[in-house]
């Protein structure tokens, strides 16, 4: 499958946002939105005012590049919440964070998304017992995510879990306990823009 394999730090200055997409370097001094402001490229010094379309057009890029997807499949997510019932953009963020990388970052489990994604494929967690080699699975409500060899994970430091996932300390284990909701998202996303992008 096609991914990203350029510079993480490109599409943060891209943004104009930090996008934590190279864990504990993003929070250091070394982090490159911090010493360079401008986006990059030839041009980057010159950001003009965006149109109500680019500024749709951004959002919806900026989620892409957090949950490291392409287009594609970004757009299939959108089209099943665009399907489903209830709260369009609510539904959007419910699958986005229920990926089984997603998990493993939002546990602990990695330091980044990518990260995730690589200790996933290499076949280093088990989803209630059974081992899982795709990133995107989804993950449903009373699933268990299990690390298979702690030796080989990095565990994030200063994470919060969040509400939705619950931690068992004693057999090492996280629980997908309920739907994230909209008020508890972790990340900086207006969804309704990018719903409103799809939505033209």
């Amino acid at each position: 499958m096609a991914r990203y394999k350029g510079p993480k730090c490109r599409l943060c200055r891209r943004e104009g946002v930090k996008l934590y997409l190279k864990g504990a370097r993003c929070e250091s001094e070394k982090c490159a939105v911090s010493k360079r402001h401008q986006a990059p490229g030839q041009h980057g010094t010159s950001r003009r005012r965006l149109s109500e379309y680019g500024v749709q057009m951004r959002e919806k890029q900026k989620a892409k590049r957090i949950y490291g997807l392409l287009e594609k499949q970004f757009k299939l997510y959108v089209d099943q919440a665009l399907k489903s019932k209830g709260v369009t953009g609510e539904a959007l963020l419910q699958r986005l964070e229920s990926r089984l990388d997603n998990v493993v970052y939002r546990s602990g489990f990695a330091v980044s998304r990518s990260q995730a994604r690589q200790f996933i494929r290499n076949g280093l967690f088990l989803v209630n017992g059974e081992v899982k080699k795709v990133p995107s699975e989804q993950i449903s409500i009373g699933d268990i995510v299990k690390p298979i060899d702690f030796g080989k994970i990095h565990l994030r430091e200063g994470f919060v879990l969040p509400e939705w996932l619950d931690a068992n300390v004693k057999d090492k284990y996280i629980k997908y306990s309920k739907l994230p909701t909209l008020d508890n998202l972790g990340e900086n996303l207006n969804v309704q823009l990018i719903i409103e992008f799809y939505s033209r």
